[in-house]
C-alpha cells in the first residue's frame, strides 16, 4: 500500500506534571528521524495529549513503543488503530522480552533496537510484503544511526512541552545483574556515539539540559578512559546549565576523570548502589557488594569534585531480611547522598531471576503488567512476606519523600554550588526528589491502597 503517513505512539504512563510531560519521548524522535523524508510522520505522546484515533486511515502505518508495566495499555491503543484500518507495529522493551506475547495482537511486532528494521517495515509495508516479526539484535556500531533530523526536533517542542529533555551518548552494559533487562534490550557491547554527532545533536536542539538514558555511562571511565575524556573536553566547550547520567561506584576511583566531568557540566550522577545487604552479592553482577563504607567514599569523592550523587537501592533481594529497611535508611539519612531511589525488586521477563522465580514457583498469579513499576511486589521474597516487603517499602518512601526529608537534601545540595549559580541550580536540586515522589504516589490512586506511616518500625513490619 502507498503509506499516507507514519504515527508514532508513547503510551500514556505519568500524564503532565505542572503543564509538562516529565521527559522527551527521544526514542520514537530518532525513529521518527528514520522515516523518509516524503512520508509524513508524526509523535503522539499520550502523556500530553487524549490520542486522536479519527485521524487515522487505512494507509497509515502506527509503531507503539512500550515497557512492560505499559504493554497492557500499548494492546488497547493497537486495538483502537486497528479498528481504523492501520497497520500495527509494536517495539520497546517488552516487544523485544517478549515477542511471542506481542505477535498475538500486533500486525508486525519489533525485536531489538530498531534502527535497522523500522526502515525494512516502511518498505515492506509499502509493498504490501510485511512480515510479522522484525529482529535487530546486532548491536552494530552506532556512528551515524538514527540522527534527529530537524523536522523531528521542530515537531517535538521539547522546551515548551517536556521538563526534562532525554539523550543517548553510549550503550549496553557488560554487567550481568540477574534482574536488569539493559542486556537483553541494548547488549553486553559498550558501543559510542560519535563525539561530533553528540555536540550537533545538542546545539540542533538547542537543549541546555538533559538526562542520559545510557544504561551504564560511568563503566566507560575504567573501559574507554579516553573516548570520556575527549567527550568531556567537547561538551565543557558548550553552554549547558547542566546533565545527569548513571553509573556505578567504581567512578569514585578516577577523581581525574570526575573533575573534568564537572568542567564539562555534569551535574549529577545515578549511582546503582543497589543494596546495603553484602548477602546480595550475586545478583548485582559485580558492581556492588554491600560495602558500606565502600559506598561512602564513593559519595565522598564524587561530592569532592562538585557532582551529586543520587542513590539508587533495590528493596527484597533474596538476601534481605526485615531489618534491610531500617540498615538502608540509616546509611541514607546520614550519607548526605543529595536524592533516593528506592525500588522493590522486579522479575522482569526474560531476565534471569524471573527465570529462577518460575523454577521455584515464587511468582504471585494473575498479576496483571501494569504493576511491573518497582513500586509493587510482584513476588514472594525469600526472608519475609509479601505484606512485609511492602509495608517496608512504604515506610521507606515515607521517610524519604515527606517534603522535610526532601527540602533538606535539597538544601545541603544547593548549598555545594556558589550562591552565584543558586537560581541556576535551584530546579535540579528539588526535581529529582519530588520526581522519585511522583512515582510511588501512583499507588495513592488505587482504590485498595493506603501509605502506611506506623509510630514504630516494629508495628510496621510485624507479620499478620
Amino acid at each position: 500500500m502507498n503509506i499516507n503517513k507514519v504515527v508514532l505512539i508513547y503510551p500514556r504512563r505519568e500524564g503532565r506534571i505542572f503543564g509538562k510531560a516529565p521527559g522527551s519521548p527521544y526514542a520514537l524522535m530518532r525513529l521518527a528521524s528514520l522515516v523518509p523524508d516524503e512520508i509524513p510522520v508524526e509523535i503522539w505522546d499520550e502523556d500530553l495529549i487524549d490520542l486522536p484515533y479519527d485521524r487515522l486511515g487505512p494507509n497509515d502505518l502506527v509503531g507503539i513503543t512500550s515497557k512492560t508495566l505499559s504493554i497492557d495499555r500499548a494492546r488497547a491503543i493497537a486495538q483502537a488503530v486497528r479498528k481504523r484500518g492501520s497497520v500495527v507495529a509494536v517495539g520497546g522493551t517488552h516487544a523485544t522480552l517478549v515477542p511471542d506475547e506481542v505477535t498475538h495482537w500486533a500486525d508486525i511486532t519489533a525485536v531489538g533496537e530498531g534502527y535497522r528494521t523500522l526502515p525494512q517495515i516502511i518498505r515492506d509495508v509499502s509493498n504490501d510484503t510485511a512480515q510479522k516479526l522484525y529482529v535487530d539484535e546486532e548491536w552494530n556500531s552506532l556512528a551515524g544511526i538514527a540522527r534527529l533530523t530537524d523536522r523531528v526536533i521542530e515537531m517535538a517542542h521539547e522546551h515548551r512541552d517536556y521538563w526534562t529533555p532525554y539523550m543517548e551518548i553510549t550503550r549496553g552494559c557488560p554487567r550481568d545483574c540477574t534482574f536488569c533487562t539493559a542486556i537483553r534490550v541494548s547488549g553486553k557491547v559498550m558501543r559510542h556515539r560519535p563525539i561530533d554527532e553528540v555536540v550537533d545533536e545538542i546545539q540542533r536542539r538547542r537543549i541546555r539540559r538533559f538526562f542520559l538514558t545510557d544504561d551504564n555511562f560511568g563503566l566507560n571511565f575504567r573501559t574507554n578512559p579516553d573516548y570520556i575524556s575527549n567527550l568531556f573536553d567537547a561538551l565543557a566547550k558548550l553552554d549547558l546549565d547542566g546533565w545527569t547520567a548513571q553509573a556505578e561506584m567504581m567512578v569514585g576511583n578516577f577523581p581525574e576523570l570526575l573533575a573534568q566531568a564537572r568542567r564539562a557540566h555534569l551535574e549529577k550522577l545515578f549511582i546503582g548502589f543497589e543494596s546495603i545487604n553484602a548477602g546480595n552479592r550475586r545478583d548485582l553482577g559485580g558492581k556492588s557488594k554491600g560495602n558500606v563504607a565502600e559506598y561512602q567514599r564513593t559519595i565522598d569523592a564524587i561530592h569532592k569534585q562538585g557532582i551529586g550523587v543520587v542513590g539508587l537501592f533495590v528493596l527484597g533481594l533474596d538476601g534481605d531480611t526485615l531489618d534491610v529497611f531500617e540498615h538502608t535508611w540509616d546509611f541514607v539519612r546520614n550519607s548526605e547522598l543529595d536524592s533516593v531511589s528506592f525500588t522493590i525488586m522486579t522479575p522482569y521477563p526474560g531476565t534471569e531471576l524471573r527465570r529462577e522465580y518460575e523454577e521455584q514457583n515464587r511468582l504471585l498469579p494473575n498479576v496483571p503488567w501494569s504493576k511491573y513499576d518497582t513500586a509493587h511486589v510482584v513476588f514472594q521474597p525469600a526472608h519475609m512476606s509479601v505484606e512485609q516487603l511492602r509495608r517496608g517499602y512504604d515506610w521507606i518512601c515515607h521517610k524519604a519523600y515527606d517534603p522535610t526529608a526532601i527540602a533538606v537534601r535539597g538544601l545541603r545540595t544547593l548549598r555545594r554550588h556558589p550562591i552565584r549559580q543558586y537560581q541556576r541550580r535551584a530546579f535540579s536540586s528539588f526535581s529529582t526528589d519530588f520526581g522519585y515522589r511522583q512515582t510511588v504516589s501512583y499507588r495513592d490512586r488505587e482504590p485498595d491502597f493506603r501509605w502506611r506511616v506506623p509510630s514504630r518500625l516494629s508495628s510496621q513490619f510485624s507479620a499478620k
